[in-house]
């Protein structure tokens, strides 16, 4: 599938220039069909509800394709939130290492671990954003688990993965991923980097509804899990009353109770998601990305983070609110984070998606006007955070 037969499948962008899947992307046709094909069984009366619950299981199996890992390892979750704290609650007693300015979700239910037995260790690096090498520095042998973002919304700094595999491994320490700002986007070599554990909330870049994601533990760590919300589903059988708690043998002991609908356009994503060539998907992302970094260089903006490619950009700008006004002039929906400009680079956006960001980019830092009411910016707009806004991870 080509660029323009997936840009195709989203209505949305016939009239936006849509940077802000970091936040979220527009609905894809095949993602609206299923849930209206969903909506409409309900309506009627129609549907028979295990076959929505079927949804979830093949999701799993679609998710472990696209991943390359055995689907029992793979549990069914509700939020980013549950599988690190699924994750947390297994961990034994030891030092936990995890970057100051991550997602709240992968900071929180480290932080909430912190009592006599159990060391958290927040780490932030001088320039305001954690890098590999900081994390890697806060590891010795009583850590038991360091979890990061392989790319963080904020800035689009991306991890270098390869190189905490192995300061994980030197240190006997386990490695938590959070994959939700790029799996969808960027190439995961799971056989080189053998994550401990890595989750996924699905309604980012792989095009779901929220309130589908998944977590996945390698098959030696599967024996840790143990679900944090045991249910009927714990047991992995068709049984719903009385009995004893035994839990099933796989990953799916953790899964949580299907919320249907978003399981029905969670299978419906996956299998969008396997049609894609995930080389060129990457490629294209990532050459989008370094168009928009290198112009909006050149516009006087300046960009934010160092690491690896990514397909998020953030940058500084001046004169911000002109700069909302001129972007939500020419449609274009992104984020704003106080003098932060967010964008993001999916399959469906094009170089001239780049090069209208960027001439609104330039017309608004050139703009002597100082618009006063941009904050609430409608329908094409730019999404508006408040000054201080780094304290609150989007």
């Amino acid at each position: 599938m080509s660029p323009e037969q997936f840009r195709a499948l989203f209505p949305a962008l016939s009239d936006l220039v849509w940077l802000d899947t970091p936040g979220s992307p527009p609905g894809a046709l095949p993602v609206l069909d299923a849930l209206e094909g969903a909506l409409e069984q309900w309506r009627t009366g129609s549907y028979r509800w295990p076959d929505w619950e079927l949804a979830a299981a093949e999701s799993r199996q679609l998710f472990a394709t696209f991943l390359g890992v055995p689907s029992a390892t793979v549990a069914l979750m509700s939020s980013f939130a549950e599988a690190a704290a699924t994750v947390a609650a297994c961990l034994p007693p030891g030092r936990i290492v995890v970057g100051d300015e991550e997602y709240r979700d992968n900071l929180f239910p480290w932080v909430a671990l912190r009592s006599a037995e159990r060391e958290v260790v927040r780490m932030s690096s001088r320039d305001g954003g954690v890098r590999t090498a900081d994390l890697i520095a806060a590891m010795n042998p009583e850590t038991v688990l360091v979890a990061v973002s392989e790319v963080l919304s904020r800035d689009g700094v991306r991890a270098d993965l390869r190189s905490l595999r192995a300061a994980a491994d030197n240190v006997g320490a386990r490695l938590f991923i959070d994959a939700t700002q790029s799996l969808g986007v960027l190439r995961f070599d799971w056989p080189a980097i053998r994550p401990d554990y890595l989750a996924v909330h699905g309604y980012k870049w792989l095009l779901c509804p929220r309130g589908a994601g998944w977590l996945v533990a390698r098959e030696d760590r599967v024996g840790e899990l143990r679900p944090l919300l045991p249910s009927w589903k714990s047991t992995g059988e068709q049984e719903f009353f009385g009995g004893e708690l035994s839990y099933a043998p796989d990953a799916a002991r953790c899964d949580t109770p299907s919320a249907w609908f978003s399981w029905v356009g969670a299978r419906a994503a996956l299998k969008l998601a396997l049609e894609l060539p995930q080389d060129e998907v990457e490629r294209h992302c990532l050459g989008l990305a370094a168009r928009f970094r290198e112009g909006a260089r050149a516009a006087g903006a300046e960009p934010i983070g160092r690491g690896g490619p990514s397909h998020i950009v953030a940058v500084r700008v001046a004169n911000p609110p002109s700069v909302l006004a001129a972007l939500e002039n020419a449609g274009v929906r992104a984020l704003a984070l106080g003098d932060r400009l967010r964008v993001g680079f999916h399959y469906f956006n094009s170089v001239t998606d780049v090069d209208v960001a960027l001439g609104a980019l330039r017309a608004g830092i050139g703009s002597r006007s100082q618009p006063a009411n941009v904050s609430g910016a409608g329908i094409g707009g730019i999404q508006q955070c408040a000054e201080h806004e780094p304290k609150l991870r989007t």
